[in-house]
């Protein structure tokens, strides 16, 4: 517990400035979070390093998470640029078809797309408001806290035992009804910075809060099909990237479409 109350503190005196001052120092730190995360990825899928294939993963990625097109404008659109990193990875499989062939060419794809969108969502929710993407963390860490609450005090329906066994139906809706209460909180101050009525917004809270949960739940089933219990160790007590921002991964993206951004 101490090793993860001193975590959290260092991480946070890092974090807040870095989302209060936005700009170019978000999108730098957009940028590693998605490298490390990445590397997380390939480490627990691979017991060797897979250098080549990681790096052109990466590359693609952040063509996803930063605005290339704005600091270069000779170059393509940011979903060109992507797919000419997956055809460099399409065409290593000629050279490699041995390790590297049309199955495992899904996984690069997949973890470069989550990620992108993902964290290129979370700068533009920044390059939005401040009070846009605090919205978005309020969201995902009073759900943590009322569905570790509630479900502890009153959990015993299973979740999903299979993937994540402490997980409860209680503590799911728990998790719901403490964001719900907290964003009403905190709408009440900052709603006019949002395009939508208090009522609605509140019914995109409880869709946000579900999506949140789903995506913790998603990156529980990654760590128990690779056999690990952190994705990664770089925040001793914590876990890894994946492990703190598996619920915002789905949660800005679901803010996106939902309108509450532009990206």
């Amino acid at each position: 517990m101490k090793q993860r109350v001193i975590t959290a503190i260092v991480a946070l005196i890092i974090f807040i400035p870095i989302i209060v001052y936005g700009g170019g120092l978000i999108e730098f730190a957009a940028a590693v979070l998605g490298i490390v995360a990445m590397d997380e990825f390939y480490k627990m899928k691979y017991d060797t390093p897979h250098y080549g294939q990681e790096a052109v993963a990466i590359l693609a990625m952040l063509a996803l998470i930063l605005p290339w097109k704005q600091w270069f404008p000779i170059l393509p659109s940011p979903l060109f640029l992507y797919y000419i990193f997956i055809m460099i990875l399409m065409a290593m499989m000629v050279f490699d078809q041995k390790d590297f062939h049309i199955d495992s060419l899904g996984f690069p794809v997949f973890t470069s797309l989550y990620l992108g969108i993902g964290f290129h969502s979370f700068i533009a929710a920044r390059f939005t408001s401040l009070i846009v993407l605090l919205f978005a963390l309020f969201i995902v860490w009073s759900t943590d806290i009322g569905a570790y609450m509630i479900g502890r005090k009153i959990g015993k329906h299973k979740l999903a035992p299979s993937i994540s066994p402490n997980k409860t139906v209680e503590g799911a809706i728990g998790g719901i009804v403490c964001a719900v209460v907290v964003s009403a909180l905190y709408l009440w101050k900052f709603g006019a910075h949002f395009p939508y009525s208090m009522p609605m917004m509140l019914i995109f809270v409880v869709i946000f809060s579900i999506a949140g949960q789903l995506g913790d739940l998603v990156e529980s089933s990654y760590k128990r099909f690779y056999g690990v219990k952190d994705s990664g160790k770089i925040l001793p007590g914590h876990g890894g990237i994946l492990d703190r921002f598996d619920s915002l991964l789905f949660v800005f993206p679901m803010m996106y479409i939902l309108g509450l951004f532009t990206m």
